[in-house]
């Protein structure tokens, strides 16, 4: 089967290339993938620009989803041909306290599909079962293959951020997750929502307009404190959301948030710090990380998509085959796309 591989540690080395199908053991599931999105991640991996471990070589790839194709003899549950998503921690220990808390996400063992699992730019993936979901019917390949990223965003601003109706936010980085993360805050109440970009995110801030922030910014040409300071008391954002992983985007956030404020930073960046983080005394701010997601979490988001809570239409810039993923890439990091989708069986 042809698979996308990242073969090498230099900007660029990301090629379809022939692996070899998965042997199946009886404790998974095979799940014949159908559509996969491609993340931010993706592209830092093809550039060279990740600052977390990785495998190699690697098949790129971890918000899929498809249909079971074979179910292990030892797997109870699930029937081949039924529509499945599937979760990213590949692989866990299960037994540390993390594991058994349910807050596997955070196992030291963990291995993430497209990172330090082989990953689903490919035809077939095995799985275990306990990572599997099913979509519902009204949910398309397309949608149900972002239902990742979403889950990223829920499990930030729900989960784990405290959020009040009426609060004034701001979303630092119009990218997938920062889209993903403006729906779930209007959902919660949001009462104003200000999203910030650069010159790269012109399309991307007329998606996030379209989908309910009420101001857009681009940092480059326009002052965002001084939106920000016009809007409500004056004081500042009730919460920051950073979804670039951009260190400069953390001394902003600072800037920006009012004081016993919140700061969630969902965006991975290898860039150093060059600033004090005083300011997150001096104000009493909570700053606040996240990371992946959890099976609660996919169950809601799946209901979310499937009443139509969370639109996918504006997001979704293109569906590629998978010889055509360098445009597929191109696109996403141009700014011409939000998030482009990859199919990969008919």
């Amino acid at each position: 089967m042809q698979a996308l591989v990242k073969y090498g540690r230099r900007n660029g080395d990301v090629e379809v290339r022939d692996v070899a199908e998965p042997t199946l053991p009886p404790d998974r599931v095979l799940i014949e993938v159908k559509a996969a999105g491609v993340c931010g991640s993706d592209l830092h991996m093809w550039r060279e620009h990740q600052s977390w471990a990785i495998k190699e070589p690697l098949i790129l790839g971890h918000e899929f989803c498809g249909v079971v194709a074979q179910v292990g003899d030892a797997v109870s549950g699930f029937q081949v041909g039924e529509r499945v998503a599937c979760e990213t921690a590949a692989e866990v220990c299960g037994q540390c306290v993390y594991c058994l808390s349910g807050n596997y996400n955070l196992c030291p063992h963990r291995l993430g599909y497209g990172a330090l699992a082989d990953g689903a730019f490919t035809r077939y993936v095995v799985a275990r079962p306990q990572i599997l979901h099913r979509i519902p019917d009204n949910v398309p390949f397309e949608h149900a293959a972002l239902t990742e990223p979403i889950c990223v965003a829920y499990n930030a601003l729900v989960e784990k951020t405290l959020m009040k109706p009426g609060d004034l936010v701001v979303i630092q980085g119009p990218g997938p997750i920062g889209i993903m993360a403006l729906q779930i805050v209007r959902l919660r109440g949001a009462g104003t929502i200000v999203v910030l970009g650069t010159d790269v995110d012109t399309h991307r801030l007329e998606v996030a307009a379209e989908l309910g922030a009420h101001y857009t910014l681009n940092v480059q040409r326009e002052d965002a404190a001084k939106l920000i300071q016009g809007l409500g008391d004056g004081f500042g954002a009730d919460l920051v959301v950073d979804c670039t992983g951009v260190s400069r985007a953390l001394k902003q956030s600072m800037e920006l948030v009012r004081p016993n404020g919140r700061i969630t930073k969902i965006g991975w960046g290898p860039q150093p710090l060059d600033f004090s983080l005083d300011p997150l005394v001096g104000k009493a701010v909570t700053l606040q990380g996240s990371f992946s997601h959890t099976y609660p979490t996919w169950e809601r988001v799946l209901t979310l998509l499937a009443t139509g809570q969370v639109n996918l239409e504006p997001v979704i810039g293109g569906v590629y085959p998978l010889a055509e993923w360098e445009e597929a890439f191109t696109k996403m990091e141009e700014g011409a796309s939000v998030k482009s989708v990859l199919r990969l069986s008919d």
